[in-house]
């Protein structure tokens, strides 16, 4: 009717009337006996053309008939290879799907349905769907980051790592902010402090430690070592002229008890904190600690961990220590934890009415598969006596938990004291997760403002997914272990955050070979990519496959296949 071509909007419009709010396209389709592949196409270049005029909050709305779309949606759903996979091409232009419901033509203004061109037959919307699309945040580029602060009395300099740029000093925990750990955190202390002398001590703690870590794996701790070129002379040292030095992380790999043991010959071996337990044991030991008061601190901490939605490289810790007399170190601890019990339910009652149970269970008694990555690294840091376990009923009427919390019990120093010291340890990430019904941890991290716009001053809420079926990419790599070295499959998750940008939803392992007569060995490996909160689109995918493929060659020494 206005000579307009779909996929060349911006040619039809003068700058100034570039920037629409919405863009409808109802029923497209090239024509006469067109396939899914030249649909798919006009798609592309549709929303592509939709990128170049379309206001930043704008809106795309695309009605399709049954089945088209291929989303879970549909029903029925079509194979995926017969569907227009709407949501994937999509994705190559920057958007992302944020609402689906059924076609409503009385919704559009101006619209009306007329049926078949020159024919008198009405135009089949039984089932059709409207589908949403929004503008998706780019995938950032974070330029190199040094960090500066004190360490014993000394300035050191430190380059982040790079899965972590994007991490560090996000102030999720400062007056300021809205996010739901912070909520969660201002609740508990609230409820604490009515029932002991409380003090909080989330402040001047460092994001590194010095010193040995001999029970820890050391895969999953975040070394930061000096820069050799930066490393000052003994000279300087001694006469005191070296005030500050810069430390580069570094990544272990191979022999890493042997790389750890050498790198103990220096005196600077530092690492990003992965517990807050460190500070409490240094209070501890102060003389401003007083038994009976209960302490809080809490801080971001950091673990290399394996890929999954509920395995984080960083959350927000909480930690309560109490010092009390032997013998009623077990009531103080079921005083904190049911103090810790009725903060979370009053929080969950307001948002949900999904029962919500929390259970102190002993750390003998947990199954190998009730236990998570926090809670196998807790078990790593000390002997623990109870596990503090959260499981929710989910709106699909299936259960999900997890562990996250840990009850520790020590004897207070000096020896002979009639004192025992009860720490308990809070990951207020995975709080969140459950309370919220937030499907995966990189959520609680996007910088998406829609996240944080659900939980209006602090006010916790069931969240609301802004980015519906995500598409996904699975990609394979094969390749050949180095001889005589062990495999470290933390450091091979490790690089794929990195070079994805935390777009790998999951690694498995497909298949495992050992070469007859040599006792070579190779793995199979399949990467599935998946954002939960940006455009995702197959190119950028096969770029950052190619990538890891790089990556994984150089610094595991794996040969590839």
């Amino acid at each position: 009717m206005f000579s307009v071509d779909c996929t060349k909007l911006k040619d039809y419009f003068l700058p100034a009337k570039r920037e629409f709010d919405c863009i409808y396209f109802n029923f497209p389709h090239c024509g006469r006996k067109a396939g899914v592949v030249k649909n798919r196409e006009l798609l592309s270049r549709f929303f592509h053309s939709c990128a170049e005029v379309l206001t930043q909050d704008g809106e795309v709305h695309v009605a399709l008939c049954r089945g088209q779309g291929g989303t879970p949606a549909d029903q029925p759903r079509r194979e995926w290879h017969n569907s227009w996979q709407v949501v994937t091409v999509a994705a190559s232009a920057g958007f992302i799907l944020s609402d689906v419901h059924p076609f409503r033509a009385e919704t559009a203004h101006g619209y009306e349905c007329t049926g078949y061109r020159s024919q008198d037959k009405s135009f089949c919307i039984e089932g059709a769907l409207n589908h949403v699309f929004t503008r998706s945040t780019p995938l950032l580029y974070c330029k190199p980051l040094i960090c500066e602060i004190q360490l014993e009395r000394q300035s050191i300099s430190f380059q982040v790592p790079q899965v972590l740029l994007d991490k560090i000093n996000r102030g999720f925990l400062e007056r300021n902010s809205n996010h739901p750990v912070r909520t969660i955190k201002e609740k508990l202390t609230a409820v604490l402090s009515q029932a002991f002398p409380l003090q909080s001590i989330d402040y001047c703690l460092s994001l590194l430690l010095q010193g040995h870590l001999n029970a820890v794996c050391h895969s999953n701790i975040f070394w930061i070592l000096p820069s050799p070129e930066e490393t000052p002379s003994t000279e300087e040292m001694a006469s005191g002229r070296a005030n500050a030095i810069l430390f580069s992380h570094v990544d272990f790999h191979g022999d890493t008890d042997k790389n750890v043991r050498e790198g103990c010959q220096t005196p600077k071996r530092c690492y990003l904190r992965p517990s807050l337990l460190p500070y409490a044991q240094a209070i501890i030991k102060s003389a401003a600690f007083v038994p009976g008061t209960l302490y809080v601190f809490s801080g971001p901490v950091f673990r290399k961990c394996r890929i999954s939605p509920y395995c984080m490289p960083v959350f927000h810790e909480m930690l309560f220590v109490c010092a009390v007399n032997r013998g009623s170190e077990n009531s103080c601890t079921q005083m904190v934890v049911d103090k810790i019990k009725t903060s979370i339910r009053s929080l969950h009652q307001t948002i949900s009415d999904f029962k919500l149970s929390i259970s102190m269970q002993e750390a003998t008694s947990l199954g190998t598969a009730e236990i998570n990555d926090f809670a196998a690294f807790e078990s790593q840091l000390g002997k623990i006596q109870f596990f503090l376990c959260m499981e929710v009923d989910t709106r699909d009427s299936s259960e999900r938990g997890s562990c996250v919390g840990a009850v520790r019990m020590a004897p207070y120093e000096p020896a002979g004291s009639d004192l025992v010291v009860v720490f308990v340890s809070l990951n207020l990430d995975l709080m969140a997760m459950l309370i919220c019904a937030i499907d995966d941890w990189r959520m609680l991290w996007t910088s998406d403002a829609r996240f944080l716009h659900q939980f209006p001053a602090g006010e916790l809420r069931i969240f609301r997914s802004f980015s519906l079926y995500p598409p996904s990419y699975v990609h394979d790599v094969s390749f050949w272990l180095p001889d005589g070295e062990q495999f470290d499959d933390v450091a091979f998750h490790t690089i794929a955050r990195e070079v994805s940008d935390e777009a790998v939803a999951s690694i498995h392992l497909l298949d495992d070979f050992q070469q007859p007569g040599t006792g070579r060995k190779s793995l199979c490996c399949r990467l599935t990519f998946q954002s939960c909160d940006r455009a995702l689109g197959r190119g950028e995918v096969a770029a950052m496959q190619l990538r890891f493929r790089e990556e994984i060659s150089q610094r595991l020494r794996v040969a590839l296949r």
